[in-house]
């Protein structure tokens, strides 16, 4: 079984990740402790924001006071509501939240079942939770819940199975939901250092991003815009701007993580295992689709980018193991594009139609063109507050920026 912790400041968020999951009918609430339950079963997020905040004490020097935990047992686990609700109360008294308001909500929107639990990191007095050796104390846990319960161990899986995002799709409707859901966890899971790569990330759940940035009436913009896209990579919705999905998707958050991701990229040297595969990879194969195969099989995703004349001008590899997305020239002056073009070409392939070719989890997607600053005022989005929904937009919002005829590129895995 494998638990993974995120803690934030945001308890609006994390309850409403999974309130969201409950209305689509893809999860359910299993068991809450300190959380008053409806007569009629049917929770409301304010009602549990109402009871969460009745614990929490009116000032607190903790700066992310919530604590969202997923517990993912082995796919080959069958466990029923009773076990799960059971294994999810002793993880959180073993590892020191049993005191704790909390609420567990079972997750069936991928094959596996599995729980979140959301909690507060504060008690009532105002002290922080001991999280000293939290992560292995956490390991501890679910080792001795393996053994009791009779579970597959952690060892064997996929890192990242946790985590097994569904593609978005503009035929379902709700992209606002679906778009949210997929931003969210990825800037969760991913280390990336620059938009460009965390653009290249989202292209395999068929979502764009542009940034939008410039100066309207002497003040200064610059945010984040995200769009659905269709299998050419050509936008299917009105772009949603990063206010509406909560502060961690705007600019202000991703630039502080692109900073983080590259002195861990760097301290962890999280590089050298995808140069190596890639390296190993270049030498066996002559071909984009064999190249492309011999990654796979290693957990590496490629996107390319090319112009109108087919001629790559961007490699970015998408290390799904580290969690880990480089950029060609990052990791050598062998790995850039304009060598990655002269490779495929002398290769022979015929790529002049190049066709989507994906395999594991993923669906067929291609990424969209890259985005260019555009003109008009776009609002970056106000700050979530702990205890308060997503902030009302304002009445009369200023226009997205107009769209611009730009030239055809291709993006994502092509064969």
């Amino acid at each position: 079984m494998v638990a993974k912790i995120s803690t934030g400041q945001s308890l609006y968020g994390a309850l409403a990740y999974n309130q969201d999951k409950v209305d689509e009918g893809h999860a359910q609430i299993l068991a809450t402790n300190l959380v008053l339950q409806p007569e009629d079963g049917l929770f409301s997020i304010n009602d549990c924001m109402d009871d969460f905040q009745r614990w929490m004490p009116s000032h607190f020097r903790t700066e992310k006071p919530v604590i969202h935990i997923s517990l993912n047992p082995h796919p080959d686990d069958v466990l029923t509501d009773e076990q799960l609700t059971a294994i999810g109360e002793e993880y959180m008294q073993k590892l020191g939240y049993g005191g704790q308001p909390y609420m567990i909500f079972k997750h069936e929107d991928i094959e596996r079942r599995h729980i979140h639990i959301v909690s507060l990191r504060v008690d009532s007095n105002g002290k922080k939770i001991n999280d000293s050796n939290e992560y292995r104390r956490s390991k501890a846990i679910t080792e001795e819940l393996e053994q009791k319960y009779g579970l597959h161990p952690a060892e064997g899986q996929k890192k990242g199975e946790d985590w097994q995002l569904t593609p978005v799709d503009s035929n379902k409707g709700n992209l606002k939901k679906q778009i949210g859901n997929v931003v969210k966890p990825l800037l969760k899971m991913y280390r990336f250092q620059s938009m460009g790569e965390f653009r290249a990330l989202l292209s395999l759940y068929n979502i764009g991003m542009e940034e939008v940035k410039g100066e309207v009436n002497g003040r200064s913009y610059h945010g984040i815009l995200y769009s659905a896209l269709d299998k050419d990579g050509e936008k299917t919705c009105t772009p949603i701007k990063s206010s509406v999905l909560g502060k961690m998707t705007g600019v202000v958050s991703l630039e502080k993580q692109m900073k983080q991701s590259g002195t861990a990229i760097k301290e962890k040297k999280l590089k050298e295992r995808t140069r190596h595969i890639v390296s190993v990879a270049m030498q066996r194969t002559r071909t984009e689709s064999d190249f492309r195969k011999e990654l796979s099989a290693q957990g590496i995703d490629l996107v390319l980018r090319r112009n109108e004349e087919n001629r790559i001008y961007g490699v970015t590899f998408i290390d799904h193991q580290n969690r880990v997305v480089l950029n060609g020239s990052r990791l050598g002056k062998d790995f850039s594009a304009n060598v990655f073009n002269e490779y495929f070409r002398n290769a022979g392939e015929n790529l002049s139609q190049p066709q989507q070719h994906f395999t594991g989890d993923h669906r067929e997607r291609q990424s969209s063109a890259d985005s260019k600053s555009a003109t008009r005022d776009i609002s970056s989005g106000s700050l979530l507050s702990l205890f308060s929904p997503d902030p009302a937009l304002p009445e009369r919002e200023l226009p997205l920026p107009r769209k611009r005829r730009k030239k055809r590129r291709r993006y994502g895995r092509q064969d």
